[in-house]
């Protein structure tokens, strides 16, 4: 981990306020809303964080090619198991 003085190490960003006023976009299904508030700007590897909105009816099946942060507020999320090429349960060792 870096310190305050390596500049390796990006600035931390704030967003006020980012839960009650960013409004992320509908996506998918009628339902599903989903905005990123933040990417970084890595060529390898970015990562990118947002906010998931998912109102009553059909879930939204995505798959994730590439590293993802969501903030959860409030409710429940179910996260399906990882597989890996070959259909296999992907399972994380202690």
């Amino acid at each position: 981990m870096g310190s305050a003085a390596d500049s390796s190490v990006p600035p931390f960003s704030y967003f006020a306020n980012a839960q009650s006023e960013f409004k992320p976009p509908l996506i998918a299904n009628g339902n599903a809303f989903l905005g990123d508030v933040f990417s970084s700007d890595r060529t390898t590897n970015p990562i990118s964080a947002g906010f998931y909105r998912l109102e009553p009816g059909p879930e939204l099946v995505y798959t994730y090619t590439y590293d993802e942060m969501k903030i959860l507020l409030e409710g429940d999320m179910q996260i399906s198991q990882l597989k890996d090429a070959n259909g296999q349960d992907v399972v994380k060792e202690e």
